[in-house]
Order: C-alpha cells, then sequence, then structure tokens
C-alpha cells in the first residue's frame, strides 16, 4: 500500500488494517575509537569541539551494547573509520526492511552535511556481507535523506514514520515509499534542535509512542494522536538536554534510554514498560543518544 499521509484528512486507514512485520533481531553498532566533535551540524555540538573525553565515551558505549546482549539480542559491532567521528551514530546512513517473502532490502542515505557523506559505504558494506538487496538514491533527485534518523518504522507493522524539515527531504518518502510498498506518514520538524524524527520521537510498542510535542506543527500533532493510543509527552528539560525521545524499545517492553529522564521514565513504566538507564553523556555533545548509536536489523 505505497501511499505518503501528511494530513489527518489523508488518513484513509486505521493501524490494524496495516501488514505486521517481523520485529529486528540484531543490533548493529559502530565502535567509538574515533568519535569527536570536530565540526558543528547542530546546536547541540556548539562549544563541544574537542570536549570529548574518548575513554568515557567508550566505557558509555560499552555498556550501552553490553545492554542489548543483556537483553538477548545478537550485537554486531565494525570498527569505526578515520576522519568520520560520527560514524558511531549509525541510524542515520541507511533504512532496512524485510519484505513479506523475507528479502531484505535496504536504501541507503544522502546524507545532508558533507562531512558525514563518506560514512554510508562503510556502513553499506555490513549490509553487502548480509545479503540485503541495496538501493541508492538518485542524488540528482533526492539531495538530503538521513535513514532511521528520520525514517522511523512502527513496532510489528509495514508502516514507517518520516521526518522531514532539516535532515531530510519531503519528496523522497513517495520514493520510499514505492520501494517498499509502504505507506509512510509524514511529520514535518520545526525546531532545529530536535533535527532528526529520532530525536522527539519514539516509538514504544504498537499502541504507544513517546514525543516532545513542540517539536512538531499542528498537522503533525493530529496524525500522531490519531494513529497511536497512547501518546506520552515528555518535559523541555529531558527533551532538549537529556534526549529523552531518543530512546530505544526493541522489543515493545524494555525501553533503552539516556539517564536522569525522570518524568519521562515514570511515565512509560506507568504505562508497563521496563526502563533501563544508560549513560550517554559525551553522545549528548555531539547531538545523539541512544536510538542513533544503534541500527536494528533483520
Amino acid at each position: 500500500m505505497p501511499k505518503v499521509v501528511k494530513t489527518v484528512s489523508e488518513l484513509d486507514f486505521m493501524l490494524k488494517e496495516i501488514e505486521p512485520m517481523p520485529v529486528p533481531h540484531k543490533v548493529l553498532v559502530v565502535n567509538p575509537s574515533h568519535f569527536d566533535v570536530e565540526y558543528v551540524i547542530n546546536p547541540h555540538m556548539a562549544g563541544h569541539i574537542g570536549d570529548i573525553d574518548k575513554g568515557l565515551a567508550l566505557k558509555e558505549w560499552e555498556a550501552l551494547r553490553n545492554g542489548y546482549e543483556s537483553l538477548g539480542l545478537y550485537v554486531h559491532e565494525i570498527p569505526g573509520e578515520v576522519g568520520f567521528p560520527d560514524m558511531v551514530f549509525c541510524a542515520n546512513q541507511s533504512l532496512p526492511n524485510i519484505t513479506k517473502d523475507g528479502t531484505k532490502q535496504v536504501v541507503m542515505s544522502v546524507m545532508h552535511t558533507p562531512q558525514r557523506k563518506g560514512e554510508v559505504s562503510h556502513i553499506q558494506k555490513v549490509y553487502e556481507e548480509s545479503s540485503y538487496e541495496i538501493v541508492h538514491l538518485d542524488e540528482t533527485k533526492f539531495t538530503d535523506f538521513e535513514g532511521m534518523g528520520d525514517a522511523i518504522w512502527h513496532h510489528k507493522k509495514r508502516l514507517i514514520w518520516g521526518g522531514y524539515g532539516y535532515r531530510s527531504s519531503m519528496d523522497v518518502y513517495v520514493h520510499i515509499s514505492k520501494i517498499f510498498q509502504t505507506p509512510v506518514i509524514a511529520l514535518e520538524l520545526i525546531d532545529d534542535r530536535f533535527y532528526h524524527l529520532d530525536t522527539c520521537f519514539c516509538v514504544l510498542n504498537e499502541e504507544t509512542v513517546m514525543i516532545h510535542s513542540k517539536a512538531f506543527n499542528e498537522e503533525g500533532l493530529k496524525l500522531i494522536n490519531a494513529v497511536f493510543p497512547n501518546v506520552i509527552d515528555t518535559n523541555e528539560h529531558e527533551a532538549a538536554e537529556l534526549f529523552a525521545c531518543n530512546a530505544t524499545c526493541p522489543d515493545g517492553k524494555n525501553v533503552l534510554i539516556q539517564e536522569g529522564c525522570v518524568e519521562a521514565n515514570k511515565a512509560m513504566e506507568d504505562a508497563g514498560f521496563i526502563v533501563h538507564e544508560f549513560k550517554t553523556n559525551e553522545y549528548l555533545k555531539s547531538g545523539g543518544s541512544v536510538f542513533c548509536m544503534k541500527m536494528m536489523l533483520w
């Protein structure tokens, strides 16, 4: 059912009508040996050039990697590359898919900033070794698409939520919808602190999402509330400073999140989720946290 929905009036399906989709069971992570803040391409990086404690960053990353293993997920680690300090944020360089017949596909990103464009070919090697059908976007038509940083799968459903406005363009979702034969609900981002959808929108399970409502316009909020029966709204501090919505819930039950998101954690626990806190303080300086630091694969 390829289509892109931009307004509630265009929403002509219910969640129960969307085809089921298997949950990914592998986690791709990139070793942060070359992680640093070497430039400023988002508001969070300002003032942090050369300010990374690399030893602490490695400890934070190792704890998060071990957290996935403790949930029984298979973790596939690859090395970082010299010259690409943001490659550790491996949610951004691709958007994987699995079809109804089990075929694995991936659309490779067209990174918005020149500093990150070279990361894509290194991540592509993982897909080549894992029997994915690789799709490249025509960069003369599509100049901005940052993978699962902006395109997020609904839990267990063949439905994509697509953010646009800063790092991904609206028009790319028409093409992706056709490639994957999957509907896309497009959400415009309106606050540059929340430059990727994954910084303000966290799918927890089929019926629950955690958001920062001020990152969206009125139409986007209407779409979110029309599809999700349960919407958890995060406060300004936890969303903007602690990246609460950059959490991840790989199994629909266990949530991995930056330490200190008190109100968000209580809301999730009250809703029946199990919260696991991790320190990602060094990565917050670069504008990323838990969700950014992994890619779920089939």
